[in-house]
């Protein structure tokens, strides 16, 4: 892991081999989620200082879950997330808390972002990515019929 410091000097991790399992104390896991939501009406506001307080915010809840990001990528009009995952954390959670706490503090402190009706819009895209293509799991499976 590579750390990470924010703007406001709280520090976390950066960087994960995407590879790696978890070890937690009660499962090991390799749960990697490729996220992408976008704001209302796809607007592009996702720019600039917005762009690096988002960048903030999402390692912030990175942290405080203990979620490890992968890869990140803010574009103007969309997000682009790719972080591993405790099993307990169901995407739609991770979205949730992500987009809850973007939106809280981002429309705050930047007034342009109340010309929208929400900052983000209801929906997200999700898949998972491991270090083992679908097919392998496929033939295992069905290998272990006997």
């Amino acid at each position: 892991m590579i750390s990470y410091t924010s703007t406001d000097g709280q520090e976390g991790f950066m960087k994960f081999n995407s590879n790696d399992y978890r070890h937690e104390s009660n499962a090991v896991s390799l749960l990697n989620y490729h996220l992408v939501w976008i704001p209302k009406r796809r607007k592009a506001v996702l720019t600039g200082d917005v762009a690096r307080r988002l960048t903030d915010i999402i390692y912030e809840v990175a942290n405080e879950n203990r979620w490890q990001i992968i890869a990140l990528e803010i574009m103007p009009d969309h997000v682009h997330l790719f972080l591993n995952a405790k099993p307990c954390d169901a995407p739609a959670d991770i979205m949730r808390k992500i987009k809850g706490r973007a939106s809280h503090h981002l429309r705050k402190e930047f007034p342009e972002l109340l010309k929208l009706p929400t900052l983000w819009t209801p929906s997200y895209f999700v898949s998972t990515a491991g270090n083992i293509c679908t097919e392998t799991v496929k033939r295992y499976i069905e290998r272990q019929k006997g």
